[in-house]
């Protein structure tokens, strides 16, 4: 690619910016021949040219986002100065710029806690070895085709190239935002506006910018005034030997910096005589001084309770005492991923960007981060597909539609409430224009000059309805009304044959992995049916997926039996279901290669991918480089074409878009068969234990499961009641 290609696009620039171009530096090898003329010269131009050519920073630091401790300086004393590079040191840094990038990491990371808090049979351990290579692989093949992401965007917005571009201290305002990746259009001629202490939902189909979005604004290619400090959570920290709880205290780097230098001045006041002997102009007096200003300013940020403080956090997001204590790096990438949310709450930017923070956290965690980010008071903007952590958290919504960012005062619930009301305006104003075209064609004489007469009053009327709603949420362009487009996708399997029960059972039956003495399941009794509706429920590594591998019948029983019916069909999905899948294939070759008895066409099975949400293009597309969500349909149309009985379905919700999740729960609620669901979507387990006759929940915790004497509204409201206690005590 051309280095002119990697440059965003500047508005305005013109002859002035080539001559200015002229004169930067020259090459090393003449500045070493003329240092002093180059001194001169860097010391010549104005401040304004150095601002808008930054130095060069490490490569490895190239896309972070700039954190700066503001929040720190109208408490006290200015602060010590403190380095960004120190605090993104602990985190893997974002190596590309693609929703399926983050997606995959995700199914990694899913897959990589899968194994390490379950561990495996030395047999099934080869398998999983294996699986884990291909999907390292194809990981690794999709951060070779998008390494250089970083070159890729094209952004401009009115006033680029201007200092004074951002007005405002405390708001993010930019007009006419026009965003291009890898030359395709995300964002065009659009404003965006986010207010201080106002908590923002970012909505919109997948793959559509809503996490691109998030990364121009942390990486500040989106203007953001200086004033604020910014942060993406968006990647696991890098393990190491740190405590969990020392990892999230060390992301307060003005903190540790004090702390450094307290223990430095202690040292040398205890032994003055040698400190004159290492250093003849140390003063005692000062030192001492000094040490009362770190002591003073120490107290001014709560230095004393940090641990305290990080410690809550880490439990509210499922961490126990124990594992605190543990180092980084024994952690898998999923707990990885809270210990970087939990730095991001300690630390508390004034604008927090989160994207998809659910993916990695079990029910409790969830819910306990809906009600923590309810009493947030800075600047939040979450993408999220949770439809109850959106209606709870969110004070207004960004809906990214039709290349448009259009705002929206209130929460989630409400945003849908006025989006159907603008749908069908627009659809009423375009029937109404249908009917008037139809009219005028067939007036007979001069059929043309009417037909055109009412498509130039149509155009004059919706001229003037954008000018008046400057924000309208319509597909209308300016010349004529026109019928709004929305992305839709329905799920369905298909209606199981009968079969006489029971068709699973666990009959006190017991388990354990082999060298694993620390984990195990006791005493578990259950069945499951045809019509049964079971919701799993639990903190993560308790053993909801062991159970659910003892249910589909991957692992054997330890003690107790195990009972399936003959002819049993079973539909499951996996957290870490890409371990399944065929990489080099293409969905259509790897569907009728796993289905030969369907004997579907290849047209009827891209018919089947098409009503899972996979379009077109991306049938013959090898699976690799497929994104988390595209290959989640794969997985889905797989398990519709094995006609199963049961589905058996391990947070299914993880790689779906919110009108996906819709979709899947109305699947869920139409299939006869049997389902057993894990999940930490509230949506889909209060929907699936609607009919309290036939639904159960189950709690796995300490190797044991036992039945909750309620349904799962019940056993939400009740864990709500208990997170609500505790934050208030805190």
């Amino acid at each position: 690619m051309d280095k002119s290609e990697k440059k965003p696009k500047v508005k305005g620039e013109g002859k002035e910016k080539e001559k200015d171009s002229k004169k930067e530096p020259k090459p090393d090898k003449e500045k070493k021949d003329k240092p002093d003329k180059a001194e001169k010269e860097k010391k010549d131009k104005p401040e304004k040219d150095r601002k808008d050519k930054p130095e060069k920073k490490d490569k490895d630091l190239k896309s972070a986002p700039t954190i700066q401790p503001n929040e720190r300086k109208t408490r006290g004393p200015p602060p010590p100065k403190a380095s960004t590079d120190d605090y993104l040191a602990g985190m893997d840094l974002p190596s590309s710029d693609e929703d399926e990038v983050v997606h995959e990491k995700s199914a990694r990371a899913n897959g990589e806690e899968a194994a390490a808090m379950g561990g495996l049979a030395s047999e099934s351990k080869k398998i999983a070895d294996k699986e884990r290579k291909a999907m390292e692989k194809a990981f690794q093949m999709k951060q070779e085709a998008l390494k250089d992401d970083d070159n890729v965007f094209d952004v401009a917005f009115e006033g680029q190239g201007d200092e004074n571009a951002v007005t405002s201290a405390t708001d993010v305002k930019v007009h006419n935002l026009t965003v291009r990746a890898k030359g395709k259009l995300l964002l065009e001629s659009t404003n965006l506006t986010i207010s201080a202490g106002r908590r923002y939902g970012l909505v919109g189909p997948n793959g559509k910018g809503k996490s691109t979005l998030l990364r121009l604004l942390a990486k500040r290619q989106i203007p953001v005034p200086e004033t604020l400090d910014v942060l993406l959570v968006e990647q696991e920290i890098v393990g190491d030997e740190r405590t969990a709880l020392q990892a999230v205290v060390a992301a307060d780097v003005e903190l540790m910096e004090l702390r450094e230098e307290e223990q430095s001045l202690n040292h040398l006041l205890q032994d003055p005589d040698q400190a004159l002997k290492v250093d003849p102009s140390f003063d005692a007096d000062h030192a001492q001084e000094r040490l009362n200003e770190v002591y003073e300013r120490m107290g001014v940020i709560s230095g004393a309770t940090a641990e305290s403080r990080a410690s809550k956090i880490l439990h509210g997001l499922g961490f126990t005492d124990k594992m605190q204590k543990q180092t980084t790096q024994s952690f898998s990438g999923g707990w990885r991923m809270r210990i970087s949310l939990a730095r991001a709450l300690y630390i508390q930017p004034t604008l927090l960007l989160l994207d998809e923070p659910t993916n990695h956290l079990d029910l409790r965690a969830v819910l306990w981060l809906e009600e923590y980010l309810q009493r947030w008071k800075k600047t939040l903007v979450v993408v999220s597909h949770d439809r109850e952590l959106l209606n709870t958290v969110t004070t207004d919504i960004i809906h990214l539609h039709d290349l448009k960012l259009h705002m929206y005062k209130g929460n989630f619930a409400q945003f849908e409430e006025m989006y159907d009301q603008k749908r069908r305006e627009v659809n009423k104003a375009f029937e109404k224009f249908e009917k008037q075209i139809k009219a005028a064609k067939a007036s007979g004489k001069n059929s043309k000059q009417n037909a055109e007469k009412v498509r130039d009053a149509a155009a004059r009327q919706q001229a003037r309805r954008n000018k008046d709603k400057a924000d309208d949420d319509s597909t209308a362009n300016a010349n004529q009304p026109q019928r709004w487009s929305d992305y839709t996708v329905e799920f369905h399997f298909p209606e199981p044959t009968e079969l006489p029960p029971p068709l699973i059972q666990l009959i006190d039956v017991d388990f354990k992995y082999p060298n694993r003495d620390d984990f195990g399941l006791q005493g578990v009794n259950m069945g499951v049916d045809m019509g049964s509706r079971v919701a799993i429920v639990g903190p993560n590594g308790a053993g909801k997926t062991t159970l659910m591998n003892l249910l589909s019948g991957a692992l054997d029983v330890s003690a107790g039996e195990q009972r399936r019916s003959f002819k049993l069909r079973v539909g499951k999905y996996a957290q870490h279901f890409v371990d399944a899948l065929s990489m080099d294939e293409n969905p259509v070759e790897y569907l009728m290669s796993k289905y030969p008895e369907s004997q579907l066409k290849p047209e009827q099975m891209r018919a089947m991918l098409g009503r899972f949400g996979l379009s077109g293009h991306h049938h013959l597309t090898p699976i690799c480089k497929l994104s988390g969500g595209q290959k989640a349909r794969v997985v889905f149309t797989s398990i519709s074409l094995m006609q199963p009985h049961i589905l058996l379905l391990d947070e299914p919700t993880n790689h779906l878009d919110m009108q996906s999740i819709d979709a899947l729960c109305d699947a869920v609620e139409e299939f006869e068969g049997g389902v057993v669901v894990i999940s930490h979507d509230s949506q889909l387990l209060s929907r699936l234990c609607a009919d309290e006759e036939r639904s159960e929940v189950l709690v796995v915790e300490d190797g044991k499961i036992r039945k909750y004497n309620g349904d799962f509204e019940d056993y939400r409201t009740e864990l709500i009641k208990e997170i609500q206690a505790e934050l208030d005590e805190e």
